[in-house]
C-alpha cells in the first residue's frame, strides 16, 4: 500500500513564552484549504494549519499539506488507503483541533491520541477562532478547554509546595 503523501513547513523562530497560568503554549490544528481559514472537513482538508497558542499571543508553527484528501461525496475511499491515519500522525503535541466536521472513526483516532476535535458550524477565519481561544485561556475556560489545557504535558505542582509549607 503506497503511503499518502504529504509536504510540511516549519517556521524556525523563538518559542512563545509560557503565561504564568499555563504549563506552556497549547498547539492547536485547523482544518483549512487556503491556510487562511477553518474552512475544511477533517479527511477533505488540503491542509493543517498548526499554531502555538497562549492566552497572550499565538504563532504560526506549521502547515501540513496532503495530496490525497476526500472529495466529500459520500463514498468511502479504498479500502488499502489510509487518509486519516496521516492526518492524526501530523497532529502530534496538539492539544485541540478545529474542523467543519469529522468523521467518527477520525474523531476516535484523534481522541485517543490526546487531542480535542472542535466542530465549528460554518468557515470561520483561523485569526478569528485564535482570538476566541485566547479570551477564554484569559477569563474563564470552558470545561472541554481546560480539559486540553492539560494535554500538553506540563502538569503545575504548585499545590506540592503548599502542602510542604503547611507541615512546617
Amino acid at each position: 500500500m503506497p503511503k499518502p503523501s504529504m509536504r510540511r513547513l516549519r517556521l524556525v523562530g523563538p518559542a512563545l513564552e509560557a503565561g504564568e497560568a499555563e504549563g506552556g503554549p497549547m498547539r492547536i490544528a485547523f482544518a483549512t484549504q487556503d491556510l487562511r481559514t477553518m474552512d475544511a472537513h477533517f479527511a477533505g482538508a488540503r491542509n493543517l494549519a498548526i499554531y502555538d497558542v497562549t492566552a497572550d499571543e499565538s504563532r504560526f508553527l506549521e502547515a501540513v499539506r496532503f495530496d490525497e484528501a476526500s472529495n466529500e461525496d459520500g463514498v468511502h475511499a479504498d479500502p488499502d488507503e489510509d487518509r486519516i491515519t496521516p492526518r492524526v500522525d501530523a497532529l502530534e503535541g496538539c492539544a485541540l483541533l478545529f474542523v467543519l466536521a469529522i468523521g467518527g472513526p477520525a474523531a476516535a483516532k484523534v481522541v485517543n491520541h490526546r487531542i480535542h476535535p472542535v466542530k465549528l458550524p460554518q468557515p470561520e477565519p483561523i485569526d478569528q477562532v485564535l482570538a476566541r481561544v485566547q479570551t477564554m485561556l484569559r477569563t474563564a475556560p470552558p470545561p472541554w478547554l481546560r480539559k486540553a489545557m492539560g494535554h500538553n504535558g506540563a502538569k503545575s505542582l504548585d499545590f506540592l509546595d503548599d502542602e510542604v509549607e503547611e507541615r512546617a
